[in-house]
């Protein structure tokens, strides 16, 4: 097939592409590299240096997802036979910093592409949606659950999957949607949950877990992005909802205990629940496991080592984070030399 991944330099999406390339399909990238205004211009350099070296000869375009023009002459161009379409702004706290921009990408960019889609002939598009449509949920709620998002990220993403249904319903065109839950692993950026437990433990730090009962699917990026190629592929999907996740609820505590642990440091300040953001357990995945033969294999405590074993060995996290905790501890020591004397 021939394949356009949206956000394909993103922490899911250069795993997808890697994987597709794999397979000997056809791979293109719309993706801007953008850092939201948040992640650090030198970090976001190293992670796209990096990910790009795992799919070479993958040709990027450069392209902001709400430039009408330019991403209908990339569509044009292309005549891909799906999309898989992972662009977007990725959580509540970088929508919360910009809602207007956030807007643009995430509803003016995704009706660019259903636009193209009707255009341009593309037989289906796969959209990565979130397990935050659901709003407040307990353990293993199913795609047919009653949606109530909280939040613009999630109000974004659940009218993003009406939008899509209305396009198959005009014009026929696939859909497949996807909703995922709190994925990581290595390459991701620092600003996300189980990132800054592990670097804030490598330092020595405080972790701050917002609600000591609050729960999470933590959902380690191999098999999200297994889940999404098996649905890319998968007639069955056409027009289908999954979620797509390990399907086993860890507490926010429990993961801050499992960080603190692998580095051997750190500690763990209990605080009150934010509110900006629901209540979630599992998410229940007998649907994708029974229509595309998922099944999740990495939990938690191997993610999290598996995690923690690439950011040990990482040259920008040896630099920007050991070296920084090396020297503060020599400093201190210095300091109470000093006092002695």
């Amino acid at each position: 097939m021939k394949i356009i991944v949206t956000g394909g330099l993103g922490l899911i999406g250069h795993n997808v592409v890697q994987r597709l390339v794999a397979d000997n399909h056809e791979v293109f990238i719309i993706d801007n590299s953008t850092n939201y205004g948040i992640v650090p211009v030198s970090e976001l350099a190293h992670l796209m240096e990096q990910r790009q070296i795992k799919i070479p000869g993958v040709f990027v375009y450069n392209v902001d997802m709400a430039d009408t023009l330019a991403v209908k002459g990339v569509i044009e161009n292309i005549k891909p036979d799906t999309i898989i379409h992972l662009a977007s702004f990725p959580r509540q706290k970088v929508v919360n910093a910009n809602p207007a921009l956030a807007s643009r990408v995430m509803s003016e960019g995704l009706l660019n592409l259903l636009e193209c889609c009707k255009e341009y002939g593309v037989r289906r598009i796969i959209y990565t949606s979130s397990s935050m449509v659901y709003g407040d949920f307990d353990d293993y709620v199913t795609e047919n659950a009653e949606c109530n998002p909280q939040g613009q990220y999630a109000i974004m993403k659940l009218a993003g999957e009406w939008l899509i249904k209305d396009y198959t319903r005009k014009y026929g065109i696939e859909h497949t949607i996807i909703r995922p839950s709190a994925v990581y692993g290595p390459l991701d950026v620092e600003d996300r949950v189980i990132s800054k437990f592990l670097l804030t433990a490598m330092k020595g730090g405080t972790l701050n877990v917002n609600g000591k009962n609050e729960t999470l699917d933590f959902t380690f990026v191999d098999d999200a992005v297994d889940g999404i190629v098996r649905a890319t592929y998968s007639q069955r999907a056409a027009n289908e909802t999954y979620n797509i996740t390990k399907s086993h609820s860890v507490t926010l505590y429990e993961a801050a205990k499992y960080a603190v642990k692998l580095a051997g440091k750190g500690n763990i300040n209990v605080r009150e629940k934010d509110e900006d953001f629901p209540s979630r357990g599992a998410l229940d995945i007998t649907k994708a496991m029974e229509h595309l033969g998922f099944n999740p294999i990495v939990d938690v405590e191997e993610g999290f080592q598996i995690y923690y074993e690439w950011l040990m060995n990482d040259p920008y996290w040896q630099k920007t984070v050991l070296d920084k905790t090396n020297n503060l501890q020599y400093n201190k020591i210095t300091n109470l030399e000093k006092e002695k004397i």
